[in-house]
C-alpha cells in the first residue's frame, strides 16, 4: 500500500532546488517509509541525512544547530521536536517557512518565519498560529505564491529605480541650468506635466511586468540588504544624470541657435520622451531586444500614451499656449528625437558589455529553507 505524492510535486521540489530553496521533510511516519518518498521526490540527495525524533533527543540544541544543514528528513517527530528544527534553522541564518494542518504543529508554525496552514483540512488551531492559509493544501501552489512574490518585489524595485532615475534628471535638469548661467530650462508647469504623465504612466506599467523566465534560477536575496543594494543606487545617480545631461543638451541647442522658448520646448519634447525610452530599459537588466519589446503590452500603452500625450500639447496651440511651448521645425524635432533615443542605445551597449565582461546576471543569497 502506498499514498502516492501529488501531482507536481516533485518538479516543484526540483524547481526550489534551483531557486535556493531547500525543502525540508517532517512526519510521522517511519524512518524508512520517510526516506523512500524523500528520495522519490528529490528531497533526500546522495548526501543528505535522515534523522529520527529519538535520536533528535540525543542531540543537544547546539550539536543540532551544527549540523541542521546536513538533515533533510526528520520521522517520527513531536511537536517540540518541530520547534527545535525551525530554531535551528534560523540560528543559521535561514528564512523558514512551515507547512501543517494539525494542533500539534500550531507551536512550530508560529515559530516559522512564514506558517503556512492547510485551507481545507488544517484545523482552526493551525490557521490561527499561521501566517497564510493554502487554500488547495497543494505544496506546488507555495512554488507558485514563490515565483509570484519575487516577481512583485522584483517589479517594485523596478518602478523605484525609474521614479528616482527620472527625478533625479529633473533636478539635474534644472540644477545644472541654474550652475551654468542659463535661463530656467523647463517651467513649473512643464515638469508638473512630465511628473504626471510620463513619470507615473511608466512606472504603474513596470510594475506589472511578468515574471522573468528565469527568476526561480535566481538564488534568494539577503533579507538583511536594501533594496538599492548590489549597486542599484550607483545605478540610479547615473543614469538620472545622463537623462538631465541630455535633456539640458536639446536645451542648449534650441536656446543657442533658435531662441529660449524653442530651446524649452525642445527640453520639455527631450525630458518626457528620454523618461518614456528609458522606462524601456529598467524593464530587465537583459537587453530588451532579448526578453522582448512586446511582452509588458500596459508598458506599451504607456509609452505610446506618453509620447502622443507629448506630441499632442507640443502641436496644438490651445495646449501648447498654456505650456508655453512654440511650434518646432522639422530639424528641431530631429534633434530632439534623436537626442531622446540615446539613453536606449546607451544603455543597450552597457548591458552588452556587462555580457561580454561577466556573463548573466546572477542574485547572490542564502538557502532558505521550506519545512513540510
Amino acid at each position: 500500500m502506498i499514498d502516492p505524492p501529488r501531482e507536481g510535486v516533485k518538479e516543484a521540489v526540483s524547481i526550489c532546488k534551483r531557486a535556493g530553496i531547500k525543502t525540508v521533510m517532517i512526519t510521522g511516519d517511519h524512518i524508512l517509509t520517510a526516506k523512500a518518498i524523500a528520495k522519490d521526490l528529490g528531497i533526500l540527495r546522495n548526501n543528505d541525512l535522515a534523522i529520527t525524533g529519538k535520536e533528535l533527543d540525543n542531540l543537544s540544541q547546539l550539536e543540532l544547530e551544527k549540523n541542521i544543514s546536513k538533515y533533510s528528513v526528520f520521522a517520527r517527530v513531536s511537536p517540540e521536536h518541530k520547534v527545535r528544527i525551525v530554531e535551528a534553522f534560523q540560528e543559521k541564518g535561514a528564512v523558514v517557512a512551515m507547512t501543517g494542518d494539525g494542533v500539534n504543529d500550531a507551536p512550530a508554525l508560529k515559530k516559522a518565519d512564514i506558517g503556512i496552514a492547510m485551507g481545507k483540512n488544517g484545523t482552526d488551531v493551525a490557521k490561527n498560529a499561521s501566517d497564510m492559509i493554502l487554500a488547495d493544501d497543494n505544496f506546488v501552489t507555495i512554488v507558485e505564491a514563490v515565483k509570484q512574490g519575487r516577481n512583485i518585489f522584483e517589479n517594485i524595485k523596478k518602478a523605484v529605480h525609474f521614479l528616482i532615475a527620472t527625478n533625479i534628471g529633473e533636478i539635474v535638469t534644472i540644477f545644472m541650468g541654474l550652475l551654468l548661467g542659463l535661463k530656467a530650462p523647463l517651467l513649473a508647469i512643464q515638469l508638473l506635466w512630465i511628473n504626471l504623465v510620463t513619470d507615473s504612466l511608466p512606472a504603474i506599467a513596470i510594475g506589472l511586468e511578468k515574471p522573468d523566465e528565469d527568476i526561480m534560477n535566481k538564488k534568494p536575496r539577503d533579507n538583511k540588504k536594501s533594496i538599492f543594494a548590489d549597486g542599484l543606487w550607483g545605478k540610479i545617480i547615473v543614469e538620472g544624470i545622463m537623462i538631465g545631461m541630455l535633456t539640458l543638451v536639446a536645451f542648449s541647442i534650441g536656446n543657442n541657435l533658435y531662441g529660449l522658448e524653442v530651446g524649452r520646448t525642445m527640453a520639455f519634447i527631450a525630458l518626457g520622451m528620454l523618461e518614456l525610452v528609458h522606462s524601456l530599459n529598467v524593464k530587465s537588466d537583459e537587453s530588451i531586444f532579448k526578453v522582448g519589446l512586446l511582452e509588458n503590452k500596459y508598458l506599451i500603452g504607456a509609452f505610446i500614451l506618453g509620447t502622443l500625450l507629448t506630441i499632442i500639447v507640443a502641436v496644438v496651440p490651445i495646449f501648447a499656449d498654456i505650456f508655453s511651448l512654440v511650434p518646432l521645425t522639422g530639424s528641431q524635432w530631429m534633434f530632439t528625437l534623436g537626442i531622446s533615443i540615446l539613453p536606449l542605445v546607451i544603455i543597450e551597449a552597457q548591458k552588452k558589455l556587462n555580457e561580454l565582461k561577466f556573463g548573466k546576471t546572477k542574485t547572490i543569497g542564502e538557502r532558505v529553507p521550506w519545512i513540510n
